[in-house]
């Protein structure tokens, strides 16, 4: 198995990718909105990806937050608000922000699972911090860590409840970006003490099976590397003193906060300590050479791999509407004590 996971091109493989997946044996797929138009496209796009691997239990994954973080948008898909609504309610009414947060994490996976999609890169666990970079921005749960870890376990235990596996990310933390990591690499000048605030989400949550790590540069741990190419970070940091020890992706390896070639960066990422590296855009030169560049799986990738599938759980008989219904009424009591 290919210690990667790949994105498709459009709403249907071509040849060259079907034949591509099926010697590559990736460990898992990424869909992104050029991959979404209809319930019944998704479907039939993921059960292929099935039937090439004969393996039902697939890590087939999406970016579905909320917000303006959404693949699957309305029409044809329910609307789902940024964390940001959450964390406003959560200010007021905690316990009702956290039942709110869970019932609308269910019906997202409700919509996902009903398509074949088994994984969620959601929820992002980011403190946020004034005057950073507003790529999290509303994105975020809050900027109180022990809030922003409960309202993220109440998202993973709504995906949960719909059939999904949630995904924690960025580790070891992206709220202090002063740029996008898509378009350049970002310095986190901050102390031993701040940096244990944007720990402390993924601590408390640290047995979620999934976790992403983000593209930024920690001159207190590693002066030279971003966490997802930096052995000390990925070692001492989020397995160590964060405790993390379940599937760990590196965030999209195509942006530009990283440099040297798409499969040079994969194999960096890989000899770091991650155990995947995410592909997004389909460029099949790229994902042939990450292919060659990384070889197969370590065994205690495919260990965590295989763990992180089987804490999938069934979904949940609901009712959507009654649940869409319930969030909506919550989310209320915010405005109405405006």
């Amino acid at each position: 198995m290919t210690p990667a996971i790949f994105g498709m091109s459009g709403l249907t493989l071509s040849p060259e990718e079907r034949a591509f997946f099926r010697d590559a044996d990736p460990a898992g797929y990424i869909l992104f909105g050029r991959n979404i138009e209809d319930r019944r496209q998704v479907r039939a796009l993921t059960d292929e990806l099935r039937a090439i691997h004969g393996r039902e239990d697939l890590f087939i994954c999406i970016d579905q937050e909320g917000g303006r973080v959404a693949r699957m948008r309305p029409p044809e898909w329910t609307g789902f608000p940024a964390g940001e609504a959450f964390d406003r309610l959560y200010r007021i009414a905690p316990a009702s922000a956290i039942e709110a947060t869970r019932v609308n994490a269910q019906v997202l996976a409700m919509e996902l699972a009903e398509v074949g999609i088994t994984v969620d890169c959601h929820p992002p666990l980011d403190v946020r911090q004034p005057g950073a970079h507003d790529v999290i921005g509303d994105r975020a749960l809050g900027s109180e860590p022990m809030q922003v870890a409960a309202l993220g376990r109440a998202i993973l235990d709504g995906l949960a409840k719909g059939g999904v596996l949630g995904c924690i990310k960025h580790m070891p933390g992206h709220g202090r970006t002063t740029c996008d990591t898509h378009k350049d690499l970002p310095t986190v000048h901050a102390s031993g003490e701040e940096l244990e605030v944007d720990l402390a989400p993924f601590r408390a949550l640290n047995q979620t099976p999934v976790g992403m790590t983000g593209h930024l540069l920690f001159p207190l741990w590693d002066e030279e590397n971003p966490s997802t190419l930096s052995k000390t970070i990925i070692a001492d940091i989020i397995r160590g003193r964060i405790g993390f020890d379940g599937l760990l992706l590196t965030d999209d390896i195509d942006m530009e906060a990283l440099s040297g070639t798409i499969p040079e960066r994969a194999e960096r990422a890989i000899a770091a300590g991650c155990d995947v590296v995410l592909n997004c855009w389909a460029k099949m030169d790229d994902m042939q050479g990450i292919v060659e560049r990384c070889g197969t799986m370590r065994t205690e990738s495919t260990t965590r791999l295989d763990r992180a599938l089987a804490a999938r759980a069934r979904a949940e008989e609901a009712d959507k509407a009654a649940l869409l219904a319930k969030r909506d009424r919550l989310l209320g009591i915010e405005g109405a004590m405006a």
